[in-house]
């Protein structure tokens, strides 16, 4: 791609998150963005299983949509999509009507399953990167073939979010995904970039009712205008939510890093275009391809709660009322005073893998205060990410300089401290943490020709603060030993909490 943005004008991104939908407009003269969010239901059917109505989800992307634009008094260049991932949503790709709740990427229901193909693991290793487990949308789309009458329908489709919106958004002429998010559903080969009919047949899954895999930054499709939505908009660029964040953090280059401290927090890794060989403990996954070039790869730890603990403590136990009141309270106290909260809600992810883990509270006395617990889900973040990192750098020999943070929880001051302190490296959290909808933006407006260069892109990322390790650590302890210790007490913690359940 040519240096040099080639034209002006806006991008639409589509953030379709775990807990909600988000519309953000960016503007290639780097005016404020304009953004609108609508959240939607979280089901919990049962212990371990969560669910989302599609056609909630569907109808936050309308309303935020219809709500931003109508605040944009200029042409839309271009529109991307970045979205949870793993998570499967059953349709008919006729009609566009979901056949089934969505099975989250948090859901556990399908773990005894992917217990029963441990000695496919080398085969799942090899072909898509990834572990048996729950987490990815393989195994669901199986349960839903088995447990539910979708099979039955001539016109079954399955797709992750981004592709059925991408449906939705135009009018059922395009049914597609991107690398990204294909790279996750453990039915994807991620050397030969196309859908393994191995994998596929594990499963039982029909190649045919799965999306066409398209680069994430290419044009897709156009939107069909129904009122809320504008139409004839170019589609140009898709990616997973993680993926598109370790784009929007310009993370370009080999050895670069992210974390996002989302609902779950994800560390990923450039690893360039070459596909690494399976890695013990992360995830080897498809970061991006810029149209026709080669795609580029990443090593993942994926840890499934961060931010969701703060959500529970708000909704489950009451001890915030607002998020915004978490780093406050926990900063009240000088440590957790002995507690230890490890948040395996649904299992524990990188590098543990561990489905039948739970979460747990430890060490408990009578002095216990909501703000030691408080301060125990922050740091709970922190070493979640610490053991992911040294896992990583374990196995793959690559030291991370530095890491770029984003996402809801990287506002608190004491918790990136922390972080850096447990790392030994720098934390940098630029002026935008949005990265992930940035992300999708870029990917679009790349193929659009509104920005023309990855160079163009990085020129845009700004430091807001650097986070250096201090010699007085944010936890409380003075001194490398001491924070080894806390870390180790952790680890006792997480040892506790594994194989829960059955």
């Amino acid at each position: 791609m040519t240096a040099g943005a080639t034209s002006a004008g806006v991008v639409l991104a589509i953030d379709a998150g775990t807990t909600g939908v988000r519309t953000r407009a960016v503007f290639a003269d780097a005016r404020p963005s304009i953004a609108d969010y609508r959240e939607f239901t979280q089901h919990y059917p049962r212990p371990g299983w969560v669910e989302h109505d599609a056609e909630e989800i569907w109808q936050a992307v309308r309303a935020t949509m219809q709500s931003v634009c109508a605040q944009i008094n200029e042409p839309i260049a271009a529109i991307g999509i970045t979205n949870q991932r793993e998570t499967v949503v059953a349709f008919n790709r006729r009609t566009g009507e979901p056949l089934h709740r969505a099975i989250v990427w948090q859901d556990r229901r399908t773990a005894a399953r992917c217990d029963m193909l441990t000695d496919q693991l080398s085969v799942v290793r090899s072909t898509t990167g990834l572990v048996l487990d729950p987490y990815f949308s393989g195994s669901k789309m199986e349960w839903l073939l088995h447990n539910t009458e979708i099979g039955s329908n001539p016109d079954l489709a399955f797709a992750t979010i981004d592709a059925f919106l991408i449906h939705r958004l135009t009018g059922g002429a395009a049914f597609a995904t991107d690398v990204s998010n294909a790279s996750r559903t453990m039915l994807f080969d991620i050397r030969a970039l196309r859908w393994s009919p191995e994998m596929c047949a594990m499963f039982g899954v029909n190649i045919d009712s799965l999306p066409q895999v398209v680069p994430s930054s290419a044009r897709i499709g156009v939107t069909v205008g129904d009122g809320a939505i504008p139409a004839g908009v170019a589609i140009s660029g898709v990616a997973g939510d993680q993926q598109a964040a370790l784009f929007g953090q310009a993370c370009f280059a080999v050895g670069s890093a992210k974390n996002t401290y989302g609902t779950g927090s994800f560390v990923l890794l450039n690893v360039g275009t070459s596909c690494p060989a399976p890695t013990s403990g992360m995830l080897t996954t498809v970061a991006w391809q810029l149209g026709s070039e080669p795609a580029v790869y990443a090593l993942e730890g994926a840890i499934f709660v961060t931010g969701a603990a703060v959500q529970w403590l708000r909704d489950g136990l009451d001890i915030i009322s607002a998020a915004s009141e978490l780093g406050p309270l926990a900063e009240s106290v000088a440590d957790t005073g002995g507690v230890v909260l490890v948040p395996a809600f649904t299992g524990l992810g990188s590098p543990w893998w561990d489905p039948y883990a739970r979460g747990a509270i430890l060490g408990i006395t009578r002095g216990t205060t909501r703000a030691h617990i408080a301060r125990a889900v922050v740091e709970s973040m922190v070493f979640q990410t610490r053991d992911v990192i040294d896992a990583m750098t374990r196995a793959s020999g690559v030291a991370i300089r530095d890491l770029r943070v984003d996402g809801g929880a990287a506002v608190m001051n004491l918790m990136l401290q922390m972080q850096a302190d447990q790392l030994d490296v720098d934390v940098l959290r630029p002026t935008e943490l949005e990265t992930t909808a940035m992300g999708a933006a870029y990917l679009a407006g790349l193929a659009e020709g509104v920005w023309g260069s990855t160079d163009d892109i990085a020129a845009r990322w700004v430091l807001e603060r650097r986070f250096t390790p201090s010699a007085e650590s944010g936890t409380g302890k003075s001194t490398a030993a001491d924070r080894d210790e806390a870390h180790a007490l952790w680890l006792r913690g997480v040892e506790r909490s594994r194989g829960w359940v059955s």
